[in-house]
């Protein structure tokens, strides 16, 4: 990978790149036909990484299709797909780790701790291997693309960072590759969470600055579906992920749920006059 990378930026080749977990859905096929149509070279990244998965989280549960996602991927418009193994990431003796300080130990960060240490930790590894001019990642995962930036930045990667909008199902619910284990009326209950967020847009749409009287109806909405347990709802400054005790500006409104062993997050952005 490394190789052909270097080959391909020494002929002036821009390199978009794409680093997924696999289990590929609309969400990711959307980011590589952003790649696709603003890049010459189209990396995909397969990569089930065991250091942000922590004790008694779902690694060995995740969902693998290698097939498949090569079909997808391919059909998406991406060039290469790179799938390494976890020795080959993680050989024996590895012992250096990448964090991002202030951004990781909050929010996701509080509820999986080391969740953070380790994507910033591959996604270091990846960036070298790939050399990307461009990588494509999702809003949903909004946390995590606010620490690749601020990654890219002190590092001094030389490249960009688009982040794109949120895919969703038609329902609402934000696409995951772990809403594949819901029933129909788990991923009916599982939209509670985009409509709280909505339901917070909409209040602050109408006047409401104050963030705990949000949080307080979003808590309301959620706690109707008996089967969603919040893990966390939160409004803060989109760019610093502070907390807000008054809203302006453009801000962030965060939410976890669990339902049984499957964690959802979503978020919504909103400007606040």
């Amino acid at each position: 990978m490394a190789s052909t990378a270097t080959a391909l930026r020494r002929k002036g080749k821009r390199i978009g790149f794409v680093p997924t977990m696999g289990a590929l859905h609309d969400g990711h096929l959307s980011l590589i036909r952003a790649a696709r149509r603003e890049t010459h070279v189209v990396v995909v990244s397969i990569f089930v990484n065991p250091l942000q998965f922590g004790p008694g989280e779902d690694y060995e549960r995740y969902p693998r299709d290698l097939k498949r996602d090569l079909n997808l991927a391919k059909a998406a418009g991406a060039d290469i797909v790179f799938a390494p193994h976890v020795n080959q990431i993680y050989p024996p003796g590895f012992r250096t780790h990448v964090e991002v300080e202030g951004f990781s130990d909050q929010l996701e960060g509080a509820a999986r701790p080391g969740h953070f240490r380790g994507v910033a930790t591959i996604v270091t590894k990846l960036f070298h291997l790939v050399q990307p001019t461009v990588a494509y990642v999702g809003q949903k995962d909004y946390q995590q693309a606010v620490i690749i930036q601020q990654l890219v930045k002190d590092l001094d990667f030389s490249m960009t960072i688009r982040v794109l909008p949120i895919a969703r199902e038609p329902g609402g619910l934000a696409m995951s590759s772990r809403n594949t284990s819901f029933t129909a009326d788990e991923r009916r209950q599982a939209t509670v969470l985009s409509r709280a967020l909505q339901l917070a847009k909409a209040r602050i749409r109408d006047g409401e600055r104050d963030p705990q009287r949000l949080i307080d109806v979003m808590r309301q909405l959620i706690m109707q579906e008996p089967s969603c347990l919040v893990g966390y709802l939160a409004i803060v400054n989109a760019k610093t992920l502070e907390p807000l005790t008054r809203l302006s500006g453009r801000v962030a409104i965060l939410g976890a749920v669990s339902m049984g062993s499957t964690r959802l997050i979503d978020n919504v952005l909103v400007d606040v006059s």
